[in-house]
């Protein structure tokens, strides 16, 4: 039940899964495989899927860190947005390709669940879509040298609390792989 009028439309949103972000990280094959399925699903039903790439001095364009996984492979016609930001939609044309496939909700996948990935979650929220975070599809590197929790922990409070979130209008919510349906929620 999105905010945004005459977007009845769900896209897939596969972020940031780049050698340079995923290398290293938990369940990196099993997160993959579980954004695979879900690019299959997503192209059967002819839900749009929308790839985001990360690019910092860390991942320069063009390096062979910068590059999505080699076991994820972008179809023709498949919209490819480009970022500095770790909202999706901050400073990219995302709102712009959202709005012209008539996109209200977002199922969200990637990488990384602390970063770029709750950083689109709220961003989108915030702009109206319904949002849905698929719980084992999305990782994270570890980051308990610098204070953070383990990155099993960050995923499993991420989902948690993702599951929780409500706002006017707008439906929020974590599922698996297994239970992710491309259709509109019905209205509240």
């Amino acid at each position: 039940m999105t905010t945004l009028t005459d977007r009845p439309h769900t896209a897939l949103l596969v972020i940031d899964v780049q050698n340079g972000v995923v290398d290293g990280s938990p369940r990196r094959d099993e997160v993959v495989a579980n954004i695979n399925r879900l690019l299959d699903k997503a192209r059967r039903e002819q839900v749009p899927v929308v790839w985001v790439q990360h690019a910092s001095e860390e991942l320069t364009p063009g390096s062979p860190a910068w590059e999505y996984v080699p076991e994820l492979v972008r179809a023709e016609g498949e919209p490819l947005v480009h970022k500095r930001h770790g909202d999706s939609f901050e400073a990219t044309p995302l709102e712009e390709i959202l709005a012209g496939l008539g996109v209200g909700r977002v199922v969200v996948t990637g990488a990384q669940t602390d970063a770029c990935v709750r950083s689109t979650l709220h961003g989108a929220f915030v702009r109206g879509y319904d949002t849905t975070l698929v719980g084992d599809a999305h990782t994270t590197e570890d980051l308990t040298a610098y204070g953070a929790p383990p990155p099993e922990s960050v995923i499993a409070h991420t989902n948690l609390y993702w599951s929780f979130q409500t706002a006017p209008g707008r439906t929020a919510g974590t599922v698996p792989t297994e239970q992710v349906s491309f259709e509109q929620p019905p209205a509240m």
